[in-house]
């Protein structure tokens, strides 16, 4: 992993493939480990260059006050856009999981010639908190649940993945492979400050971030090839959302998966991997 200095901010990234092949820049939600190992492996064997990101206040990625973010939405858009120019010169295949497929949308709508190709996976076309009233909203039973648990000591690595585990099993997801990312992802965390790590772990920066104005109203200027997965069993952004962002933006794909919740398992990454390397 290293440091790449764009839009005046230091974002952390990994690579994987062949420096001078095709990029696919994947924006996590909120760290880069959102977008799983066997995904990105399968695409760089498929003659891709794959660079997972961590966005601001998360990861190695700039930090700065996760509570009170002084960015917005479209700057963590134009992030990508700059480190997406910073590594390649040729327009790139941008893909945003969760918080990152929003952060995706906006960039590929404010940066049109930068991107070749999109991919939107388990993400919304409205910010976070209430839904649309023609999309559905989070499962109300799921977060009631997720949400009355005690939070772990930040500074406790097997308490975060404990309390990670446990919020998957909730989900729907694999509570093994949310275990190991977690502690993957507390390792990560300079100085695993308790700030970061809720940032890290939970998304709750996003809560505070200044999204306006709204992106779903324009997102048949998208002209790039688009894919969107979603995943049939999703109880955080249910499958709903993302069938509403497939007919919205022109000519998109969906792809659902069938035994998928919010996290995408390692089962599904072929399926994944071939549909995105068809769009380029």
């Amino acid at each position: 992993m290293i440091t790449v200095n764009a839009n005046a901010v230091d974002l952390s990234i990994e690579s994987f493939g062949d420096d001078d092949a095709p990029l696919i820049l994947l924006v996590g939600g909120t760290t880069m480990l959102s977008w799983p190992d066997a995904l990105c492996e399968r695409l760089a064997a498929g003659g891709r260059r794959v660079v997972r990101l961590d966005l601001r206040d998360s990861g190695g990625s700039t930090t700065s006050d996760p509570e009170a973010p002084a960015y917005t939405l479209r700057d963590l858009a134009s992030d990508a856009a700059a480190l997406a120019r910073a590594l390649d010169a040729r327009p790139a295949h941008l893909a945003g999981i969760g918080v990152g497929g929003m952060v995706a949308q906006v960039a590929a709508i404010d940066h049109p010639g930068v991107f070749s190709a999109l991919t939107l996976a388990g993400t919304r076309a409205v910010a976070p908190g209430p839904a649309d009233d023609d999309l559905p909203d989070h499962d109300q039973a799921a977060m009631r649940q997720l949400f009355a648990r005690p939070l772990p000591v930040w500074a406790d690595r097997e308490a975060v993945a404990q309390f990670a585990a446990a919020g998957a099993e909730i989900l729907g997801d694999d509570p093994v492979a949310a275990h190991a990312r977690s502690a993957r992802i507390w390792d990560r965390t300079p100085d695993a400050t308790p700030q970061v790590q809720m940032a890290n772990q939970m998304g709750m920066v996003f809560s505070r971030l200044d999204c306006a104005p709204r992106w779903r109203e324009r997102l048949s200027e998208i002209k790039i090839p688009t894919l969107v997965v979603h995943g049939r069993r999703d109880l955080f952004f249910p499958v709903g959302n993302g069938e509403a962002i497939a007919r919205e933006i022109p000519g998109a794909r969906l792809l659902v998966l069938k035994h998928a919740a919010t996290a995408i398992p390692d089962s599904a990454a072929n399926d994944i991997a071939e549909a995105m390397l068809v769009l380029g």
